[in-house]
């Protein structure tokens, strides 16, 4: 990079964001250090457009294409990631590949074999209320030769909620917005993952407040995947089930992204190469300029001269919006994307293929002698580089995760030293399932744990209105660590007894 001195007032934001910390501020004018590898994240900072890149590459550089920035890294010096280093012209991993081996004792070990499965579930099987209880079952049986016990409840959790995952490019509304569940506030949209849109529903919080029935009932109503009407605050309208596609302001959603414009440029390069000259992918997160892409690059495709209405991220990537238009944008005529042609590149009779990240929406055009894009008939090419984006996409649906905090009648009816449990769970000397699906507990403090609703038996889950939402809990342990945390080792019983049932 090179600083424009006349330009540039110092005010030190290239200097803050530098990832490799090689500039500084001298005389009130930024200086940047001979390790630059034109990352250009302080181009991007820049108020004053103080800074540009030299386009001359001095000797001993390697150009690293590892991801999208495109370092070059002079000898001996990293890239603005940290990870790769030039070495003697080529580019090195700065730490070697590690074996398993060498990460195990990081890994931790796994729940032994015995204990991977309870012996009996939770479901249908009580409470342990007013918590100091034994649990309403205790059961012991010897598997693989090993003394193991299960104790289950079904747990009252006030500390409860769910993560609603949707998968859809279409706009439900803007991040953080409050949904409601018959006129009352029962959570937000949080952020996306992988496109799709994630409802935060429940908590603490919530679970408490003055809404807090239509919280717990909503929070089980999903669990136990019945049918759900939401509403956006100045957004969509919802019906959701898990399991099955959401209905979107009416709309039943078709198909789930196969990836960003960009992810699009790499998955389907050689059949974008013969589809036509240029091609532009849509998306609300990153959009794909195909002949500017580095996957276009590699594939020999000369640059087009399209210029795109969007903010640039890296070469043939452009940032979008959200909105009711082309892959969840703003825009609602695809043409709109195009600012214009640099007419020094651009060719008369050029095509130009324009589509979304799911290919449910396609158009085609070429370039006419006004240097304007006119829409045509898609060609073979074209539509067989469409259908193969669409027959990648995974059919759109609903899925859900529950989340709770196992608590005092969670953990007192289990044993007489409940932090000994907790410890336990966390160095998987007991496994937490859910109706006798596999777990994901948070680390740090307590037992907070998150499972796939799917996995559970359904109407597992119900709702008392403390309010609180009740989850069938098992804990299952090796006999001998089970007595070590204060057991009720009186209430065992034989899974024999259980089992004859």
């Amino acid at each position: 990079m090179r600083v424009i001195e006349d330009k540039c007032v110092g005010c030190g934001l290239c200097a803050q964001d530098c990832p490799l910390g090689l500039i500084e501020i001298v005389d009130k004018k930024a200086r940047i250090n001979e390790g630059c590898v034109n990352c250009m994240t302080c181009f991007k900072v820049c108020p004053k457009e103080a800074l540009e890149k030299e386009e001359e590459i001095k000797p001993g550089v390697v150009k690293c294409n590892n991801c999208p920035i495109m370092c070059e890294i002079p000898p001996d010096k990293v890239g603005a990631c940290q990870r790769f280093v030039n070495k003697n012209g080529k580019l090195i991993r700065n730490i070697p590949l590690h074996l398993f081996e060498d990460v195990k004792d990081v890994v931790g070990e796994d729940f032994a074999p015995s204990i991977k499965e309870p012996l009996i579930t939770g479901i249908g099987a009580g409470t342990t209320y007013p918590d100091f209880k034994p649990a309403p079952y205790i059961v012991e049986a010897k598997v693989d030769g090993v003394d193991v016990v299960t104790v289950v409840t079904e747990a009252p959790l006030s500390y409860s909620g769910i993560k609603v995952k949707i998968d859809t490019e279409k706009n439900i509304g803007e991040e953080g917005a409050d949904v409601y569940f018959e006129k009352r506030k029962v959570g937000h949209i949080t952020t996306e993952e992988y496109g799709s849109k994630m409802l935060s529903l429940g908590g603490a919080n919530l679970l408490t407040g003055k809404d807090g029935m239509k919280v717990a009932r909503v929070i089980c109503d999903i669990a136990n995947r019945k049918e759900v009407k939401l509403k956006i605050a100045k957004g969509s309208e919802l019906i959701i089930k898990v399991g099955d596609p959401p209905i979107i302001d009416g709309e039943i959603m078709g198909k789930m992204r196969v990836g960003c414009g960009s992810a699009s440029m790499g998955l389907f390069g050689p059949f974008f190469k013969e589809a036509a000259d240029e091609v532009i992918v849509i998306d609300s997160h990153i959009t794909g300029l195909f002949s500017e892409h580095p996957a276009g690059t590699a594939l020999l495709v000369p640059y087009s001269g399209v210029i795109l209405k969007a903010r640039k991220s890296t070469l043939g990537r452009y940032f979008g919006d959200h909105g009711e238009g082309w892959g969840g944008t703003s825009i609602t005529d695809p043409i709109a994307i195009v600012k214009g042609v640099d007419k020094t590149i651009a060719r008369p009779g050029m095509t130009l293929l324009i589509t979304e990240t799911t290919g449910e929406r396609a158009a085609f055009y070429k370039l006419g002698k006004d240097y304007k894009f006119h829409q045509e008939e898609m060609p073979p090419n074209a539509a067989k580089a469409v259908e193969v984006i669409a027959s990648t996409c995974e059919k759109s649906r609903v899925s859900a995760i529950y989340v709770g905090g196992a608590g005092g009648s969670a953990r007192a009816g289990v044993v007489r030293y409940p932090l000994k449990l907790s410890k336990a769970v966390h160095e998987k000397k007991a496994k937490l399932t859910v109706g006798g699906a596999p777990t994901f507990v948070l680390p740090g403090g307590g037992i907070t744990f998150m499972v796939n609703v799917e996995q559970v038996k359904v109407n597992a889950f119900s709702w008392v209105p403390t309010p609180a939402t009740v989850a069938p809990i098992e804990y299952t342990m090796k006999k001998e660590d089970y007595i070590e945390m204060g057991g009720h080792a009186e209430a065992i019983k034989p899974f024999s007894l259980i089992k004859k049932r």
